[in-house]
C-alpha cells in the first residue's frame, strides 16, 4: 500500500512539473536570457499563442536604460514606434542621447494555433546594473477584445514561475 501512495504522489508530482512547463511556454519569453551592460542586444520576443483567437498586435515597452531600439520589420505586419524625451541623456558608444524609442507595436494576425518571434536591436546602457534582471513589460492584444498583459515584473525574491502574466526579462551581466 505505501508503495501505491508513493507511485500516486510521483505522478501527481510528474503532472505537476508538466502543467508548470506548459504554463511557463504559455507566456511571452526572450531566447536569449542573458545580456552585457554597455552592449548591443537582441531581444527576441517569443509569442507562443493568442487568447484563444488570433493575436492581432503586440506591444513592448521599452525599460529605462534602453536605448538605439530598431524593431525588425515583419511580413504582413505593421511597425509602429512611441518616441519620447529621456529622462536623462545616456551614452551610447561615443555619444549621448537624450530621446527615442519608448514603445514598439506590430500589428498583424498570428492565428492562435501558431507561434511567432518579434525582434527588436537595442543598447543597453552603462546605467544599467550587472546581476539584476531587466523586464520589458509586452501587451498581447487579441480578435474579439482578449488580451494579455505580460507585465507583472517580480519582486526581489520571487520568479516569474510566481505570477499569472510575468513580464519578459533578461538577466544583466558585466560589461565586457
Amino acid at each position: 500500500m505505501t508503495s501505491t501512495i508513493a507511485m500516486q504522489r510521483a505522478l501527481m508530482a510528474i503532472t505537476a512539473l508538466i502543467g508548470t512547463a506548459t504554463a511557463a511556454q504559455a507566456h511571452v519569453t526572450l531566447a536569449q536570457t542573458e545580456a552585457h551592460v554597455g552592449a548591443s542586444y537582441r531581444a527576441t520576443f517569443r509569442v507562443p499563442h493568442g487568447c484563444d483567437s488570433p493575436t492581432l498586435k503586440v506591444r513592448i515597452r521599452i525599460p529605462d536604460g534602453v536605448v538605439g531600439v530598431k524593431p525588425m520589420p515583419k511580413a504582413d505586419w505593421k511597425i509602429d514606434l512611441v518616441k519620447g524625451s529621456y529622462d536623462k541623456p545616456y551614452a551610447m558608444y561615443h555619444s549621448n542621447v537624450t530621446e527615442g524609442v519608448k514603445e514598439v507595436s506590430w500589428s498583424g494576425n498570428l492565428p492562435n494555433d501558431y507561434y511567432e518571434e518579434f525582434v527588436v536591436s537595442v543598447y543597453l546602457t552603462d546605467d544599467l546594473m550587472a546581476g539584476r534582471m531587466l523586464y520589458f513589460p509586452v501587451v498581447q492584444e487579441c480578435e474579439g477584445g482578449g488580451t494579455h498583459r505580460w507585465i507583472e515584473i517580480p519582486a526581489e525574491g520571487k520568479s516569474a514561475a510566481d505570477y499569472k502574466e510575468p513580464a519578459p526579462g533578461v538577466k544583466l551581466l558585466p560589461k565586457q
